[in-house]
């Protein structure tokens, strides 16, 4: 457990506290440019991709806000969530990820994977209690199991990985807008603060889409 709480919190362990007395964002303190850029996935949208794994705690304390913010995006503005690989242990969890995307239901048990994990106490080290645990919530076992060692998911964690590798994070949670910009809460210094640098980077991101749309 420590080493996952280390992992997480690579990036946290740095606040800058000084961020927070900004009043407009500023680039080295509240979100650095990404080069070169991530590609998107989102069409013409300003995306913003959330990197993030099932057994960060740090992940699973945003949620609520996240999903909060979410609900308030524009509609120019397209989500795009990206289990994170920062090493080979972390595949396992964006398999399930993938699996439950592949079978349309990754909206409806995201958050119960967080909170089987982080409040029931669910060991996802072994692929059979995974295999249990979507039965158990209501999905099908043996389709679950089907897509889970599917090539096509498989081939998604291994896009993951390289997205992990190219944005050039070192901890979760970790945000990239539009492909360009990365932050994250250790940079803005607080959740609140965290939010508000992604809702400036979308308006950043906006003015730009309008500029090369000319």
């Amino acid at each position: 457990m420590r080493n996952i709480v280390m992992a997480c919190s690579m990036l946290l362990a740095t606040l800058l506290p000084v961020s927070a007395a900004h009043a407009t964002i500023t680039e080295g303190f509240d979100y650095q440019v990404l080069a070169p850029e991530l590609g998107t996935d989102s069409g013409n949208k300003i995306e913003v991709a959330e990197f993030f794994w099932y057994r960060c705690p740090h992940c699973f304390h945003l949620e609520p806000g996240l999903n909060a913010w979410l609900k308030k995006l524009p509609k120019d503005v397209a989500m795009r969530r990206i289990p994170a690989v920062l090493n080979d242990s972390w595949a396992q969890l964006a398999k399930v990820y993938y699996t439950m995307e592949a079978l349309g239901v990754v909206n409806k048990y995201h958050d119960a994977l967080f909170n089987a994990i982080h409040v029931d106490g669910l060991d996802v080290s072994k692929d059979a209690v995974l295999f249990d645990w979507a039965a158990k919530v209501g999905m099908n076992r043996k389709a679950f199991i089907a897509a889970y060692q599917s090539f096509g998911v498989q081939s998604k964690v291994l896009r993951a990985n390289q997205l992990t590798v190219d944005s050039k994070i070192s901890g979760v949670p970790s945000f990239v807008v539009d492909g360009k910009y990365v932050t994250s809460e250790s940079m803005t210094g607080s959740e609140a603060a965290l939010f508000k640098t992604l809702d400036e980077l979308i308006v950043k991101a906006r003015k730009e889409h309008k500029r090369h749309a000319r």
